[in-house]
């Protein structure tokens, strides 16, 4: 299995005031390292592209993402594809990528969306996936407004189908989480684990290739500390990934 994992990284520029006087200061974070090792201790080949190296990286041909099994996009909007440098700064008509995406999809390829702030519709809308080619490939049906459920008090999920080959020997007993973007099952998908009353863990198909949708983080904020140091974390991701990546 090897799959193209895009997201998950951030640049934070701060502003210290101590008093009359102020500073700045600016870092530079990744929040999938736990989750990739994860996965390739588990027998998944990851390629990791960080959010900002999608304008100048992601590829602009079908044949270069057909080297993948299956492509995960988390906590990345649909504006970092859809405005490159070449098309926002040098007006230059290029390949829209979520297309590529969509046509990777629909001959065979593998597509998961982890859940987070720029995830699906994401916070103030502005992630806006289902405007794009992705929400016609998700299993679920996005809302067309901010879909972020905050709690901050913690909420479990629970298993709809406990034998699912996803979540077998899982238990029924999940860790908290203390947020995720709220959608719907579509018509034909697969729900396989709810959080309250709302999707969680959802399979579908698009044409030849299996798509998934997973509501909250791979890790903290919303994926909480009891997430990723829960037991059954690694045999989740990688049980998910190969779902999506059989033919």
């Amino acid at each position: 299995m090897k799959i193209l994992f895009v997201g998950e990284s951030w640049v934070v520029h701060m502003i210290h005031t101590k008093g009359y006087d102020s500073f700045t200061s600016t870092k530079y974070e990744e929040g999938a390292t736990y989750l990739l090792e994860c996965l390739r201790s588990g027998g998944v080949e990851v390629d990791y592209m960080p959010s900002h190296e999608v304008q100048i990286r992601f590829p602009k041909r079908l044949e270069d993402l057909k080297v993948y099994d299956a492509i995960v996009l988390s906590d990345i909007g649909s504006n970092t594809f859809l405005l490159q440098n070449e098309t926002f700064y040098q007006m230059n008509i290029v390949p829209n990528p979520l297309e590529l995406i969509k046509q990777f999809v629909a001959e065979g390829g593998g597509f998961l969306m982890i859940g987070g702030y720029l995830s699906f519709t994401g916070i103030d809308a502005k992630a806006r996936y289902k405007m794009t080619p992705i929400g016609d490939i998700l299993p679920v049906e996005l809302l067309d407004y901010d879909d972020r459920i905050e709690v901050p008090q913690g909420v479990s999920p629970t298993s709809v189908i406990n034998q699912h080959p996803i979540v077998a020997g899982l238990g029924t007993e999940w860790p908290r989480f203390l947020g995720y973007n709220r959608f719907q099952v579509k018509a034909g998908a697969e729900e396989i684990v709810k959080i309250d009353s709302d999707p969680f863990l959802v399979v579908g198909n698009y044409k030849e290739g299996k798509t998934a949708a997973f509501a909250s983080d791979c890790s903290p904020h919303w994926g909480s500390l009891e997430f990723t140091g829960w037991e059954g974390y690694q045999q989740l991701w990688v049980n998910l990934i190969r779902h999506i990546c059989t033919k």
